[in-house]
């Protein structure tokens, strides 16, 4: 990594604050920053990258009030290759998370459905974000069966694991959900490369065969994506995936960065009150 392109040094999180969060007893760290309606963004594996936090500050400098739990990883470092494995490792056998098909649905959402409640308590307006990005990316649409979240936003989601047409979703919470689109008018935006062999086509079909019209799937030409991410991405990963995070190009017309300019237009739509 090299002083030019910034990966030379960690994020300090430096501009947001630290809060320890309780819910049914579990504590997790959250850091929080910005004014107005709620959006909790979670992390991609391997943690809180210094992409994760652009994104999140992104979403602060909109008008919203952004929470980022740390659910694994070291928060604010750049992902490794060696460090990015190991948390990877411990994620996938972990009592939290559900990483391969047939385990139905993270447990962890629970406590991140908490986390969505208790914002909406304190931030106010008519409801919550949900960004979830590869490993946390259906986490968002689970989220959606707590009524405070209106705003589901699905980034390559890359579970289960070990099925590219599975959804990372038990029967009784896919019901849920499906009530909430009938009941509610909930829409979900989702995003992908078309040549992510960790989200694919099959995934985002059986997500349109769980939703409908609701589900806004869009899907970016793999040729976009930044070449150059970090290395875990690089060597791990090994095909453009992170949309709006380590496959972002920062420039004017770009289709990433079209995405993550869609991605706050929708948060905006739905969350701001007139």
């Amino acid at each position: 990594m090299s002083a030019s392109n910034g990966r030379c040094v960690d994020d300090a999180i430096s501009d947001f604050s630290r809060r320890l969060v309780d819910v049914d007893g579990v504590v997790k760290t959250v850091y929080a920053g910005g004014s107005g309606p709620a959006v909790v963004l979670m992390p991609e594996m391997p943690g809180i990258s210094p992409d994760v936090l652009r994104l999140a500050r992104w979403v602060r400098d909109a008008g919203f009030t952004v929470h980022v739990p740390s659910l694994f990883g070291t928060d604010g470092a750049w992902p490794s290759v060696e460090g990015g494995k190991e948390v990877a490792r411990r994620a996938c056998v972990s009592a939290e998370f559900r990483a391969f098909a047939g385990g139905g649905t993270s447990p962890v959402t629970a406590w991140l459905r908490g986390l969505a409640r208790q914002a909406h308590a304190e931030c106010g307006g008519p409801g919550v974000g949900a960004i979830g990005l590869c490993f946390t990316g259906n986490f968002a649409l689970t989220m959606a069966i707590e009524p405070a979240v209106i705003a589901p936003v699905v980034n390559h989601p890359s579970l289960p694991l070990d099925d590219p047409a599975g959804l990372e979703l038990s029967d009784e919470d896919a019901r849920a959900v499906r009530d909430r689109v009938t009941r509610d008018g909930l829409k979900v935006l989702a995003y992908r490369f078309d040549n992510d062999r960790w989200c694919t086509g099959r995934r985002f079909a059986a997500y349109r065969a769980l939703l409908g019209d609701a589900f806004d799937g869009r899907v970016l030409p793999g040729g976009s994506a930044n070449t150059d991410p970090p290395p875990f991405f690089r060597e791990v990963v090994g095909c453009p995936h992170s949309v709006v995070t380590a496959h972002l190009v920062d420039e004017d017309g770009h289709p990433t960065r079209k995405a993550r300019d869609e991605i706050l237009a929708f948060l905006t739509d739905r969350l701001r009150e007139v």
